[in-house]
């Protein structure tokens, strides 16, 4: 066995340990971080298989890289706006909305 079989059996037997390891450790049920989770370690696995059986370019595997680590980076740091959890959030009014009727008249 030349040493890129070895690498490929090497990267495969580390995917797998760490698709043994999400699945043993991830709680039930699918949600927005398991699913994620989960196919950003494929696109990973495979795409360091491709690369090591010479099938992809190394740009190309850096841009994949860079497209995990953003993904990864949007995903635990996006926030929902205040109004979308909190439908009863109170929205500050604006300085002609602010008038009574009595200043309204007046002015």
């Amino acid at each position: 066995m030349d040493i890129a079989g070895w690498l490929m059996g090497t990267i495969f037997v580390v995917g797998m340990v760490a698709m043994i390891g999400f699945f043993i450790t991830k709680t039930t049920g699918y949600g927005r971080y398991s699913t994620s989770v989960f196919l950003l370690l494929i696109v990973l696995v495979v795409s360091a298989l491709l690369l090591s059986a010479d099938k992809l370019d190394k740009t190309v595997l850096a841009n994949i890289f860079f497209a995990i680590i953003g993904f990864a980076g949007g995903l635990f740091t996006s926030r929902d706006s205040e109004a979308s959890t909190n439908p009863q959030a109170k929205v500050p009014k604006s300085a002609d909305n602010s008038k009574t009727p009595e200043s309204a008249k007046a002015g």
